[in-house]
């Protein structure tokens, strides 16, 4: 009976919202609800399963890994890109890669929830009241603002809407990007260090790669109005980690708010957890109940195919 391991399931629900009986008697699902991080405890707890069943890029699977888990047939990642997945090592050792679609709405969601969350100090206000007090400082309001954008893919594009919206000016930038896709919805195209010089709210929608790591780094953060946010909902190695910090603990700018990490998850001891102006929420971008629902009911579908001998939405290495 072919073992599947359902990796970081840390609320317990994968198998609460996905028909798993459908691959029954066939299988037999494992679920692990702690995050193993160690590569070596990856491979003790993992080398006897057939299929794994990976949530996003919380468990890396690099080519030492992915080396020690003889058995290992068909891994499966919720999304269609996982950058902890050494994909090309997994052809190569004959195991396929699928992965699954996601809400396109999940994410562009509390990326304006953050947005708003900053602005009219949410989080800081309610937990003052809390203690007993009241009204401590002005916020402000998006009407007229200007919201830049660095990346303008799907989730930028979501985001750029919600922007128009509350009637801000809307700009983006990205190695990429063009005068003519900022056009066709609705953005104006300016240079890179415009984007951060000119900005109030600057969100960035960036896939993580060999060319955006590190990309938001202390000079470009230096170029901020000291009265603007910064709010990270793509991958934490996009900012220097280090030079994000100094911006926010000299008060270079008016604050930040961050959905994603380096490491995740978070270490108890990181220096983020000292910053008062810096908003925080634990990876949650995807983390809704439409979105895992999707994701688990087609790692049973992606899994059921496998086993008929015609795997689907798999993924390359040559992406």
């Amino acid at each position: 009976m072919p073992k599947i391991a359902i990796l970081d399931d840390y609320t317990s629900d994968s198998l609460k919202l996905a028909d798993w009986a459908k691959l029954a008697p066939m299988f037999e699902p494992k679920v692990f609800n702690t995050n193993f991080g160690d590569h070596d405890v990856i491979i003790n707890r993992l080398r006897d399963f057939e299929i794994i069943c990976a949530m996003r890029e919380r468990t890396p699977f690099p080519k030492y890994v992915l080396e020690n888990l003889p058995k290992l047939k068909l891994l499966v990642t919720s999304g269609m890109r996982n950058a902890s997945i050494d994909i090309l090592a997994a052809e190569k050792m004959g195991v396929i890669v699928c992965g699954t679609h996601g809400s396109a709405d999940a994410t562009p969601e509390l990326t304006w929830g953050l947005i708003l969350a900053c602005a009219r100090n949410i989080a800081s206000d309610g937990a003052n009241l809390k203690r007993g007090g009241w009204q401590t400082q002005l916020g402000v309001e998006l009407n007229g603002k200007t919201l830049g954008l660095l990346g303008l893919g799907k989730i930028g594009r979501r985001v750029a809407e919600f922007g128009r919206v509350f009637r801000m000016n809307v700009v983006a930038w990205s190695p990429n990007l063009t005068k003519s896709r900022c056009s066709d919805v609705g953005v104006k195209f300016v240079s890179k260090d415009s984007l951060f010089m000119e900005s109030d709210f600057l969100s960035i929608h960036l896939v993580l790669g060999e060319s955006t790591r590190n990309l938001v780094t202390g000079c470009l953060l230096s170029y901020m109005k000291p009265t603007a946010f910064l709010i990270n909902t793509s991958r934490g190695p996009i900012v220097d980690e280090q030079a994000f910090i100094e911006v926010l603990k000299n008060r270079k700018i008016k604050g930040a708010a961050v959905d994603v990490y380096n490491i995740e998850p978070l270490p108890v001891f990181h220096p983020f957890r000292e910053l008062d102006n810096l908003l925080m929420t634990p990876h949650s971008g995807y983390f809704t109940k439409e979105t895992y629902k999707m994701f688990y009911s087609q790692m049973v579908e992606n899994i059921q195919a496998w086993a008929k001998g015609r795997p689907m939405r798999v993924l390359s290495g040559n992406r």
